[in-house]
């Protein structure tokens, strides 16, 4: 990226090779995730200096190791926080780095060191809900909403998922969601009082944002969480805290690098989620796989809503 702007400003360079320096791994990489912070970072709205080469979530091989690292040339890994990740080789701190275990297949540990550990940390971390609590967990169809919403069933938590299309609602349901509300159809607050005849739900998990907003608070039972992850639709404005005092409400913008923000937290996180997937209780679905060069297209599928499940780039 040598500007800001729309999904065309994303171009393939010939770069040096990446090297390790002290504390550092090079992995060759041969899945990497695309998100929407991704985005966030093209537009501008999370600022980088230019140059830069975007993408932080990726999985592969291990080509270089400085020496006080555990890892060795040839360990599969997987990482979140990549230098430059849309590439076909990248560094990394070796204390963000896991490892693979063995019966997950690399493309995978890609697809969920983002969304996945984001789904356990809200899950497990943001707020306690118990057996039986209901939930609202927005765009149930999308990477994090997937995973999500069936975590949230392992742990005995029903979902009410909410979906763009009808399409999209069948995977949601897929996932776990007992109801999914179709947005443009029924008011999602309204089916969320319906469910929980009239308490309102533990908790909303919204990557949504300005569209969602203000009907997700009022879906909430008193003392319930807002969970705001992302805004895919745009910033929140600014609200008067007052508002959160019907019910004494609670507000978080949680991110990622706060919930690893150990190696300890993140070694839970990613072999809780690893290990979910090797054992086939945690289904990770790969809507596409773009080559390197058509990363412009994968940002334009991200931002169309019409994608479900992970969007992968293959160098």
């Amino acid at each position: 990226m040598h500007q800001l702007g729309g999904p065309e400003v994303l171009v393939l360079d010939d770069l040096s090779d990446p090297v390790a320096h002290d504390g550092e791994v090079v992995v060759r990489l041969e899945a990497v995730g695309v998100n929407f912070v991704d985005v966030y970072h093209r537009t501008g709205l999370y600022p980088r200096d230019l140059p830069v080469v975007p993408g932080s979530e990726g999985a592969g091989v291990v080509v270089e190791a400085a020496p006080e690292t555990v890892f060795s040339a040839g360990d599969r890994v997987a990482s979140a926080r990549l230098a430059g990740a849309y590439a076909e080789a990248a560094t990394v701190p070796a204390e963000a780095l896991v490892p693979i275990p063995d019966g997950v297949p690399t493309e995978l540990a890609a697809a969920v060191m983002v969304q996945g550990i984001t789904a356990h940390y809200l899950l497990r971390s943001t707020c306690e809900l118990d057996e039986g609590d209901w939930c609202v967990v927005h765009a149930a169809a999308g990477g994090v909403g997937q995973l999500l919403t069936q975590m949230a069933r392992l742990q005995g938590v029903r979902v009410l998922g909410t979906v763009s299309t009808e399409a999209k609602a069948e995977v949601a349901r897929s996932a776990g969601a007992e109801v999914v509300v179709v947005h443009g159809g029924r008011s999602f607050a309204e089916a969320a009082r319906e469910v929980t005849d009239g308490a309102g739900v533990r908790a909303v998990f919204d990557g949504i944002g300005k569209d969602t907003f203000d009907e997700s608070l009022d879906c909430l039972a008193p003392r319930g969480h807002m969970v705001l992850y992302g805004q895919a639709s745009g910033k929140v404005p600014p609200m008067d805290p007052l508002r959160l005092a019907k019910g004494s409400l609670f507000l978080t913008r949680p991110g990622i690098a706060d919930y690893t923000a150990t190696r300890e937290e993140l070694l839970w996180r990613a072999e809780d989620v690893l290990s979910a997937v090797g054992a086939g209780t945690l289904s990770v679905h790969v809507h596409d796989r773009y080559p390197l060069a058509e990363a412009s297209r994968a940002h334009a599928d991200l931002q169309s809503r019409k994608t479900t499940g992970k969007l992968l780039l293959v160098p």
